[in-house]
C-alpha cells in the first residue's frame, strides 16, 4: 500500500518501465491480432489501457489531459510514444496536485468504499492486467517478449538457460 505520493509515484515509474519495454516491441502489423473471432485485438487492448490512465485518474481526482482519438487505435509507435507523454504527465500532476494525506481519503470506487492509495493501486493492477493479455498476444503474432518480473523465454535463452516449463 501507499503511505505517500513518493511511494506511488516510484511504483508507477517503475511500472510504466515495464508497460514501456512491451508497448515499444509492438508492430503495427502485430496490433490486429486477436484471441478470437470475436475479441478485441491486440491494438484495441494495448491502445484501452493507454488512452483509460488519464480517464481513470480524473475520475478520482487527479486532472490529468485526456487522450484524443481515443476511439481510433492508431500506429504501434503512437501507441508508445503516446503512454510515455501519459506516464510523465501523471507523476508530474501528482507531484502537483496530491498530498500524503489526500491518499487516505475514502471514495466510492466501482461501488465499494476504497482509499485513494487503494484505487491507485487498483490502477496500476489494472495496467498489469492488460500488460500480460497484450504480451500473450505478441507471443502469437511472434513478437519477441521483453523480460517483466523475470526473463522471457527469449531472456532465459539469452542467459544461455533452458527456459522452465
Amino acid at each position: 500500500m501507499y503511505c505517500t505520493v513518493e511511494d506511488f509515484i516510484a511504483e508507477w515509474k517503475n511500472e510504466a518501465v515495464l508497460t514501456q519495454k512491451v508497448l515499444d516491441g509492438l508492430t503495427d502489423e502485430s496490433l490486429l491480432q486477436q484471441v478470437y473471432p470475436e475479441g478485441r485485438t491486440l491494438g484495441r487492448i494495448a491502445w484501452h489501457f493507454v488512452t483509460n490512465i488519464p480517464d481513470y485518474l480524473t475520475e478520482f481526482g487527479v486532472t490529468v489531459a485526456k487522450v484524443s482519438n481515443q476511439n481510433e487505435v492508431p500506429f504501434a509507435k503512437e501507441i508508445a510514444d503516446t503512454f510515455r507523454e501519459v506516464s510523465i504527465e501523471v507523476e508530474k500532476a501528482l507531484h502537483e496536485q496530491w498530498t500524503d494525506e489526500m491518499l487516505k481519503q475514502i471514495q466510492i470506487a466501482f461501488g465499494r468504499k476504497e482509499s485513494n492509495a487503494t484505487i491507485f493501486m487498483g490502477l496500476i493492477k489494472h495496467i498489469a492486467h492488460h500488460r500480460g493479455q497484450v504480451t500473450v498476444l505478441m507471443r502469437q503474432a511472434g513478437l519477441l517478449i521483453p523480460s517483466i518480473y523475470g526473463p522471457s523465454k527469449e531472456g532465459w535463452t539469452r542467459l544461455g538457460v533452458m527456459p522452465p516449463l
